[in-house]
């Protein structure tokens, strides 16, 4: 079994290598590149709890020293949307906003969007709301006037 080590380490540094390569989400790169340095106490023909212990160290340690480095180099900037300029206005609510009954939609830039309320409450058809934030395609708003209490 032993002998078969340099390989069994080669293709798990191969096998982890095209992991991170479908997936870019710097999870197995620092495995792949322990098991490739464990290739080394595998030629020297160490038993295979020094080349576990190497394999686990050594990816412990690129781990440790590389990642932060790494996150900032590849940070992913969010893009803002034209929708995110509606945070912050003022929309009229054209079907009742009803958290429990997942219902409601408001009308704002010329558009109407679902709408869920940020505190539960109801907000009626005609009242004014906040665009508080945005879910996906749902807009989350607050009361812009006094609303009625979510119905219980």
């Amino acid at each position: 079994m032993n002998e078969y080590m340099v390989f069994i380490w080669i293709g798990l540094g191969v096998l982890l290598g095209l992991v991170e390569a479908l997936t870019l989400q710097l999870v197995s790169i620092w495995f792949a590149a322990a098991a490739f340095i464990t290739v080394i106490p595998a030629l020297m023909h160490t038993s295979p709890s020094v080349q576990i212990l190497v394999f686990v160290v050594s990816a412990a340690v690129l781990l440790v020293c590389t990642r932060p480095f790494v996150k900032r180099a590849v940070h992913m900037k969010k893009e803002s949307t034209n929708a995110d300029m509606l945070v912050g206005q003022t929309a009229q609510v054209v079907e009742t906003i009803d958290n429990a009954k997942e219902a409601g939609r408001v009308h704002i830039s010329g558009l109407d969007w679902t709408a869920r309320t940020v505190d539960g409450r109801v907000a009626e058809l005609g009242d004014s709301v906040i665009v508080d934030r945005i879910e996906g395609v749902k807009l989350i708003v607050r009361a812009d006037a006094p609303v009625a209490e979510a119905k219980s």
